[in-house]
């Protein structure tokens, strides 16, 4: 099984941009949808819709409600999501490719976005 949601989770997640530096993901789905476990690297999310969803990674899960035009950081994580929400859920996602400049503190696994 890869960890690659373009190829794991494919009827949601498909690649609109790619080159040797970053990776765009437009991500969409219905209420009720749910993901089997994948990897996001380091990258910045755009959504497109407002929506909520519950991530989880293990023992761990989290809520989130997002609204249209949110841009911001997503730590690079493991999850799988679900769709809560009464509307669909429109996302793009710019992976970076590049790893980060030093290796920061070990930490608690992130889930969505950083607060």
């Amino acid at each position: 099984m890869t960890s690659d949601p373009a190829v794991s989770n494919g009827d949601v997640y498909k690649v609109v941009f790619e080159n040797d530096r970053v990776r765009v993901l437009e991500y969409t789905d219905r209420p009720g949808h749910r993901t089997t476990p994948h990897r996001h690297p380091d990258s910045v999310m755009y959504t497109l819709s407002s929506f909520r969803r519950r991530l989880i990674s293990g023992d761990a899960a989290r809520e989130v409600q997002m609204d249209a035009g949110f841009v911001g950081w997503l730590p690079a994580q493991e999850h799988a999501g679900e769709n809560i929400g009464d509307t669909a859920t429109h996302v793009l996602f710019v992976e970076l490719k590049e790893p980060p400049p030093h290796p920061g503190p070990t930490a608690e696994p992130h889930l969505g976005p950083a607060d």
